[in-house]
């Protein structure tokens, strides 16, 4: 399975993934998983975005009875690497395979999901999916959203065939009773402390800013340094500002994307737009931070001549898994280790939505995420899928 989904989207020169949602690659690793779920004879649902989940379900389960969901999402960031999000879709397809293989019977449906664009890396929204599913994202707003060529989400819809019409609330969600989710960890916390597999205690609030600086368009050659209103300038002292402020509050702030108009060699920029991606150990912290960093872009402004505008374009709370959840995984995987994770997951909205959420993390040798270079070993991988199968079972029994 993992050879078959590896090949869909990858760069031959750079060894990454570009899946962004209802993109051909992006759909073309839809089209595997349903080919997989359809294969092994499960009951493929889909709700009125695309989100899916094939259930598994006892013989005196009825049509509707609720159950435990695992899975996670298949697009990917720009140039990202192959494990994050495939694991854990790939992981929940094998876990059940595990579980058949050694004749377990669940007493209530398991359902494998495979999430809509949760990186956010086409329409600027992370967890789009999750978020619509459960209410949190109005449809009207999500299908006005535009990628970077102006394409709204609902024109991409319909390019795909999707009735932009039926998008709105799951009923996925109301058969979910618990969802796990297993992921990569984005991190080295478990090599630091030895394990293959470990169990999530919160995810870092977070949010993603868009920062408007706006200038005057000159010449670069014959224009004065001190006549410039260069909002290039202000922009990149925002970013060593935004880079001090996260080191000393122990949080992560980085500029990623940027815009720059006119966007010629020789000419002074008229505006520059970037997206602060913002994230830290509690709310507090996370606001404290975005002030900071805002306070002295502005202050930057005033020395330039030019103007600031921050917009806030999604933050996501903390998310603290319920403990008794929690704290069930940990026992019945013998005590594995327990840690918080500074990236977003659509296990992060399904359980501020109040659906009992938990979320198994698999180790990453490196650390490395949201890169070609991301990783994470076979023998670890292969524990992370009996893990799972464990929990299912624990969980079903």
């Amino acid at each position: 399975m993992w050879s078959a989904l590896a090949a869909i989207g990858k760069d031959p020169e750079t060894g990454g993934y570009s899946r962004g949602g209802w993109t051909p690659a992006e759909r073309e690793s839809t089209a595997w998983f349903a080919d997989q779920c359809t294969t092994r004879g499960l009951e493929l649902e889909s709700d009125g975005l695309g989100n899916l989940v094939a259930w598994w379900a006892p013989a005196s389960a009825s049509a509707s009875e609720r159950g435990v969901v695992t899975g996670s999402h298949l697009d990917s960031v720009l140039d990202g690497g192959a494990f994050d999000g495939p694991l854990g879709v790939v992981s929940a397809l094998a876990a059940v395979d595990r579980l058949r293989k050694a004749g377990f019977q669940p007493s209530v449906p398991i359902g494998v999901a495979a999430f809509v664009e949760e990186e956010g890396s086409r329409f600027g929204m992370p967890c789009l999916g999750s978020r619509v599913a459960v209410g949190a994202l109005d449809a009207a707003k999500a299908l006005a959203l535009e990628d970077r060529s102006g394409v709204s989400l609902r024109a991409a819809l319909e390019s795909s065939g999707t009735d932009p019409s039926r998008v709105g609330p799951s009923p996925l969600v109301d058969r979910m009773s618990t969802f796990v989710e297993l992921h990569v960890e984005q991190g080295r916390g478990l090599v630091e402390d030895g394990a293959a597999v470990g169990v999530a205690s919160s995810i870092w609030p977070h949010g993603r800013f868009r920062f408007t600086f706006t200038g005057e368009a000159n010449h670069a050659g014959t224009t004065l340094m001190s006549d410039r209103h260069d909002p290039m300038l202000t922009y990149a002292m925002t970013a060593l500002a935004a880079n001090k402020q996260a080191r000393l509050a122990g949080a992560r702030a980085t500029f990623g994307r940027l815009s720059v108009e006119p966007n010629g060699t020789n000419a002074i920029p008229s505006q520059v737009v970037a997206w602060l991606d913002a994230r830290a150990p509690d709310d507090a912290k996370l606001q404290s931070l975005l002030q900071a960093i805002t306070r002295q872009a502005i202050e930057r402004a005033e020395r330039d001549g030019t103007a600031v505008e921050v917009v806030a374009e999604s933050v996501s709370p903390i998310v603290d898994f319920q403990p008794g959840l929690r704290d069930r995984l940990v026992d019945v995987l013998g005590g594995v280790p327990v840690l918080p994770t500074g990236a977003g997951h659509d296990a992060g909205i399904f359980s501020a939505a109040g659906i009992p959420t938990a979320m198994l993390f698999v180790r990453n040798p490196t650390g490395v995420s949201h890169s070609p270079a991301e990783n994470a070993e076979l023998d670890d991988c292969l524990q992370g899928v009996e893990a799972l199968a464990t929990v299912l079972e624990d969980l079903t029994r």
